[in-house]
């Protein structure tokens, strides 16, 4: 599935590879005709909107074709790196951008496919980029705080409008035919004798097919939407399969203590029982998570974007709720996640709660029935502490050797957790 690792690429291949996208990038540019400031400038004057109809184009075959790839399982979007926002820099960045689009008559991007021509203009534009790049460098300490302003995080248009990746296409397919219609509109109307020539006979045919085209794919992936959760376990890769089969993804709660141990490791425990029961018992420091949280952004995007030294712990009464929740997460391409086997059930088998707050139900498999809510205040809670001040030992046990001190024996465990790092792909324009 897309997108394709390319880290172990010799340093030739990368070359070859991002050089030749450059390359190809930069001549669809000049074959555009954005080597030339009077084109590039002209549609600030409505005279020729070639660089709207050419970037919209752009725009919108890219989203139906990304959109469509997501949808039939060929890209797994939550490995392309999409630039946080911050609105209020980016609002005066794009300020300044367009001044400078309008006195120079060149952005970043084609100044340089102008000064790959050896036009004198473009190079001293990408003289002045760089001479910019340079102070900014310099002095961005002075106003970081406004730099870093209107942090939004990654924010696409569908997670604002709360609306599907599909119906988002279909919004940009149908803005897009609109702005061309009103380009070609505008520049009859300002373009006097410098307007280009309205298409006729074959050309106009292949633009009504091509805008008819967008039009029914942007109306298919509306209809299609995004891939269900069996859809896209369904494509997860075979080795991803094999884990959950092997029950690889099922870690002792003995190695959780362990590594809870490691101060090198971020250990994060996700409980996805129900308020009543994480009231009456939960593992310290976890953190209660709705399981169908876990399929909305905000929840999702941070487990996507954990540090590569995080470890997440799925944990419920047993294994079903967070099995289900497990093979969401790594169908979506979640690194270092895990099920706690046995859930909360197996967790307090082997770090029992006093007698006097709880009992083990009868027969194998029964889970433990408590008199009153003790949340994380029992040692259970916290095997890996032998003294806390923060204990409650509401009954005396003869393990228990003073106030605010227990100790538990060391359970042997079978090691499961291989930290794994998650590979982004980032991309952009100049």
């Amino acid at each position: 599935m897309a997108p394709f690792d390319v880290s172990g690429l010799s340093t030739l291949g990368s070359a070859l590879v991002f050089g030749g996208i450059g390359f190809g990038f930069g001549a669809a540019l000049e074959l555009a005709g954005f080597g030339d400031t009077r084109k590039l400038a002209a549609q600030f004057y409505l005279r020729e909107l070639t660089v709207l109809k050419v970037m919209f184009t752009a725009i919108v075959v890219a989203a139906v074709l990304v959109a469509g790839a997501v949808s039939f399982g060929l890209l797994d979007m939550s490995r392309v790196w999409v630039n946080p926002t911050f609105v209020w820099s980016e609002l005066a960045g794009g300020l300044v951008m367009g001044v400078g689009f309008v006195l120079g008559g060149f952005c970043p991007g084609t100044s340089l496919v102008a000064a790959a021509t050896f036009k004198v203009d473009g190079m001293l534009f990408v003289l002045g980029g760089l001479v910019g790049v340079w102070l900014f460098g310099e002095t961005v300490g002075a106003f970081e705080p406004f730099w870093l302003s209107g942090d939004l995080g990654r924010l696409t248009i569908q997670d604002w409008l709360g609306v599907s990746t599909g119906a988002v296409v279909l919004g940009v397919v149908a803005l897009a035919l609109l702005a061309f219609w009103g380009a070609e509109w505008l520049e009859r109307r300002f373009g006097g004798g410098t307007a280009p020539a309205p298409a006729i006979g074959r050309g106009r045919r292949l633009r009504l097919t091509a805008a008819a085209a967008l039009a029914v794919a942007g109306m298919v992936l509306a209809v299609r939407g995004e891939p269900t959760a069996e859809q896209r376990w369904a494509w997860a890769p075979h080795p991803v399969h094999q884990l959950l089969a092997g029950r690889g993804a099922f870690v002792s709660p003995a190695e959780v203590v362990a590594l809870r141990k490691d101060t090198a490791l971020s250990v994060q425990v996700l409980d996805l029982r129900e308020e009543h029961a994480w009231n009456l018992f939960h593992v310290g420091g976890a953190r209660r998570v709705d399981a169908t949280a876990l399929s909305e952004s905000p929840e999702l995007r941070s487990l996507l974007e954990a540090p590569a030294s995080t470890i997440t712990f799925l944990v419920d009464d047993g294994e079903a709720r967070s099995t289900a929740a497990w093979r969401w997460l790594a169908s979506r391409g979640a690194k270092n996640v895990y099920v706690v086997e046995g859930g909360i059930t197996r967790w307090l088998d082997l770090y029992p709660a006093p007698a006097c707050v709880a009992e083990k139900g009868a027969g194998e498999g029964a889970g433990w029935r408590f008199a009153y809510a003790t949340g994380e205040a029992l040692p259970s809670s916290w095997p890996e502490l032998e003294r806390s001040r923060s204990f409650r030992l509401p009954c005396a046990t003869a393990s228990l050797e003073d106030e605010g001190e227990h100790r538990w024996p060391e359970h042997p465990f079978t090691k499961k957790v291989k930290l794994q790092v998650r590979s982004v792909v980032k991309g952009g324009c100049g």
